[in-house]
């Protein structure tokens, strides 16, 4: 039984996974269906976790919209997520960013990494 689960769960994931981290600024491409049609809508902010693995494996990004705090959960591997696009690199020191909801303004912020 554990071998046929191994083998679904194994189809069900991607050839190439982006490469990001917690704390990095990112663009997630996420597919948006309106009736009948379907649509590529943006969602740019700061990566608060990653958790889970295989093809249950999921990633939560934060930004700020109208002063307001939104986060949204995707799969790694949904077909639903087109790409991800790291926009810049963070220098964090832990894997979970939860501190940062309790923050405002220029405290919220994460620093860049400098190469």
């Amino acid at each position: 039984m554990n071998e046929i689960i191994r083998e679904i769960e194994a189809a069900q994931l991607k050839a190439e996974v982006p490469a990001f981290e917690t704390g990095d600024t990112v663009r997630v491409y996420g597919k948006i269906k309106e009736g009948n049609r379907e649509r590529v809508q943006v969602f740019e902010g700061v990566v608060l976790k990653k958790q889970g693995g295989s093809n249950r494996a999921t990633f939560t990004v934060r930004k700020s919209s109208n002063g307001v705090g939104v986060e949204k959960t995707w799969p790694l591997h949904s077909p639903n997520v087109e790409k991800v696009e790291v926009v810049r690199k963070g220098k964090v020191r832990r894997a979970k960013l939860n501190y940062l909801r309790d923050r405002v303004g220029k405290r919220a912020k994460v620093k860049e990494v400098v190469k």
